[in-house]
């Protein structure tokens, strides 16, 4: 690829070599490169599998003159207030370092043939110096092609493990953990349990692992059964929440691992006739502009989405100029916002037994 303000190109096997390999004329293999869509499924695989294996390198297509130095944000969606914030702060950061910031969304609705590829063939195309990842994970192909076209990138708060030497940026999810419950704690709760994200995902497995050390320190033993995993979506959240409440000694309060997953609380709480906080308090996490809407607002852990999307930007930039970063994961710090979701349990006339009671 040809990078900015450089004139060399990595050498590679001609359009013609991979249009023959491929059994289509040099024109076809064109559109596929270009990402033109009237090419039909099977053969833009065959193209699209040509150029793979023969390491063909999609060149970007200038106009002349100095290319602009651009660097890609792409992000699952772009229709959650989470992204939101992420966008945000890589807005900033890169107006500060003089970058144009291109955004796109790994989605591609209604396009079956291979649609992972599409974002990555147009991150080369139009010369991108790098790339942030707002996405749960990418796939071992894409990490091989990324490598493959040398282009630097880091991803921002990635759900799994990513590869060993991946830069990563997110947030001390243990420190929130641990923050959330001592919250609680400190309350007078000792029946608390935790609503987390899906099993074996760093965020869930930290932020599960801080709320456990919490208890500890405080004498309060761990009970597994206080302990669920859902989606992180409302729906599976408060499929758990009902599940917390048939217990027959129920939790008086819950730390739930993200502010969506807290509307689902919410909503299961108020169908058993259960008042927040006076019946069960709530801690999420994220501070989404969801947790201020809830009625009552909802105390959470800031997760710096917006200054997390900032760091990634300039490392990515010192990458981009030939550093390393010294280590692969950098973490930001979190702390509570407590509003009104938050209380002491209720005394025995009260929250405790009427939440035995709806749990029954």
């Amino acid at each position: 690829m040809v990078r900015a303000g450089s004139a060399n190109v990595t050498a590679g096997p001609t359009l013609a070599v991979v249009a023959r390999e491929a059994g289509v004329s040099v024109p076809t293999a064109s559109k596929v490169v270009n990402g033109r869509e009237d090419v039909a499924p099977e053969t833009r695989r065959r193209v699209t599998e040509a150029l793979d294996r023969l390491g063909y390198i999609r060149r970007p297509r200038f106009d002349g003159g100095r290319a602009p130095r651009l660097v890609d944000l792409v992000v699952h969606s772009l229709e959650t207030s989470g992204a939101g914030a992420v966008l945000h702060g890589a807005e900033e950061a890169a107006d500060d370092a003089g970058l144009e910031l291109v955004v796109s969304a790994a989605l591609t609705r209604g396009r079956a043939e291979r649609p992972e590829r599409a974002w990555l063939d147009k991150l080369v195309l139009r010369g991108s110096s790098g790339a942030l990842f707002h996405l749960a994970e990418l796939s071992e192909p894409q990490y091989a092609w990324l490598k493959q076209h040398r282009i630097p990138f880091v991803m921002i708060d990635p759900v799994r493990e990513p590869p060993a030497g991946v830069v990563s940026v997110g947030a001390a999810n243990w420190r929130g953990g641990v923050t959330a419950t001592e919250h609680l704690l400190s309350l007078g709760h000792r029946r608390v349990a935790v609503l987390a994200g899906p099993r074996h995902t760093l965020c869930a497995d930290a932020r599960i692992a801080g709320y456990r050390s919490a208890l500890a320190a405080a004498g309060v033993p761990h009970r597994p059964e206080y302990v669920r995993h859902a989606g992180s979506g409302e729906s599976a959240a408060g499929r758990r929440m009902r599940e917390l409440l048939d217990l027959p000694e129920p939790p008086t309060a819950v730390f739930v691992c993200s502010d969506r997953m807290a509307l689902g609380v919410y909503e299961v709480l108020a169908e058993r006739g259960l008042r927040v906080p006076d019946d069960m308090s709530v801690v999420g996490f994220d501070d989404l502009p969801e947790a201020r809407w809830l009625t009552p607002a909802l105390t959470t852990v800031r997760q710096p989405l917006s200054e997390m999307a900032a760091t990634a930007l300039r490392l990515l930039l010192r990458m981009m100029d030939g550093h390393r970063p010294e280590g692969t994961r950098t973490e930001l710090s979190t702390r509570l916002v407590e509003r009104a979701s938050t209380a002491p349990p209720g005394d025995p006339a009260g929250g405790t037994e009427a939440v035995a009671r709806h749990g029954a």
